[in-house]
């Protein structure tokens, strides 16, 4: 993760760091200072080189080893001191560049800075495989294409005529839209240059955009927008439903709560797999992993004790997985919560659940077999 970036006699120091404790210091993109991972990974630092210069003028200096450096009769030597003052929850630096024991420049960062910045170095993510992913590299390749939204559009009509009627089809589509709508307003918040929305049959949508974040928080509010904006489209329906006691807006908002509720099962890339992920990677202690096996377990056994078999075994498959990665988390790019992100994310996230679970359990108890469906399904 990139910390800081600021000038140093002419060219950029870049001091780049993790959770593991790491730190790499950079002049110029030359490596001038490491810091090995530690569990001491907080508190004050020194990043301390010397820089050479066969004349007076700054702009000829180079980094070098304090053991080649030149005799004093022939080279000048600078002595270069960055002192930062570290804390990751809540994330705040504190800098003082001194050159030659003369204070050049001081600052402070903290996360709205990091969510700000662009990297210099590209984040290589490493990628699992799944179809969903293989989907969306294809369509990134694509994606300059505007035909291929218009394509994609059309055989997403098609495939859910197919299952429903026309009329439902261009409805729940309507409804796909407005969940990857909330993706992209939250991409847009972060000032992120989005590349529109691609809706794929039987699958549902993409909201692409090239730019990489910086930060879990990021992830979080990217992430859930969909399902909350797709949970809006379900109360709107409901509410239709009640003023007109047309059967239609019942099933639209009985089949768009289900599908925002899958979206929100913490499997990745799902939706609910990122949130969750960023919540659980941002706890250090064995009791935040503790904590988060707790509220899985939790969720399972409401899951069974409802009756939801499906729902239960599904977040009990994808918050393994998310155990089993965490001692990983401190080799991420990404900045962690703090302790109120992780407190609201976490409720954000089961407010969210809960409220499309009884939307489905709500239609369910009207008696119509069609508007039962999606409680079925879970219940499966």
């Amino acid at each position: 993760m990139e910390l800081l970036r600021i000038d140093c006699l002419g060219k950029e120091l870049r001091l780049e760091g993790s959770m593991a404790g790491w730190q790499q210091l950079f002049w110029g993109g030359e490596l001038v200072s490491v810091k090995q991972a530690s569990v001491d990974n907080e508190g004050l630092k020194n990043h301390q080189f010397e820089l050479r210069s066969q004349t007076a003028k700054v702009d000829s200096t180079q980094a070098v080893s304090a053991d080649s450096i030149a005799s004093a009769e022939q080279v000048k030597t600078i002595f270069v001191n960055l002192e930062i003052d570290l804390q990751w929850q809540p994330f705040n630096l504190d800098y003082r560049l001194i050159v030659d024991d003369n204070i050049v420049t001081t600052g402070t960062r903290n996360s709205k800075d990091i969510e700000r910045q662009t990297p210099v170095t590209p984040i290589e993510v490493k990628r699992q495989f799944s179809l969903i992913g293989l989907a969306s590299l294809g369509f990134k390749l694509l994606k300059s294409a505007k035909v291929i939204k218009v394509v994609l559009a059309g055989a997403s009509v098609a495939a859910y005529s197919w299952l429903f009627s026309f009329q439902f089809a261009l409805a729940l589509i309507a409804c796909l839209v407005f969940h990857e709508y909330g993706h992209i307003r939250a991409m847009k918040y972060f000032g992120m240059k989005t590349k529109g929305i691609y809706l794929i049959p039987f699958m549902g949508g993409l909201a692409l955009s090239d730019e990489k974040i910086n930060t879990r928080w990021q992830d979080v509010v990217i992430s859930i927008m969909g399902p909350t904006f797709g949970l809006l489209m379900s109360v709107i329906a409901l509410v239709a439903f009640w003023i007109t006691d047309n059967p239609f807006f019942a099933g639209l908002a009985a089949f768009n709560a289900l599908l925002n509720l899958f979206n929100l099962l913490p499997i990745l890339p799902l939706d609910g797999g990122h949130i969750l992920k960023s919540v659980s990677f941002s706890m250090n202690s064995i009791m935040g992993l503790a904590a988060c096996v707790a509220g899985a377990a939790i969720g399972v056994y409401i899951s069974y004790t409802l009756g939801l078999a499906l729902l239960g075994f599904l977040l009990l498959i994808g918050s393994a997985e998310i155990v089993f990665e965490w001692k990983a988390r401190h080799q991420s790019h990404l900045l962690p919560l703090d302790r109120y992100g992780q407190i609201f994310s976490t409720i954000w996230y089961l407010l969210t659940v809960g409220s499309l679970i009884g939307i489905i359990w709500y239609l369910a108890g009207t008696g119509d077999d069609m508007l039962s469906l999606p409680l079925q399904i879970l219940q499966s």
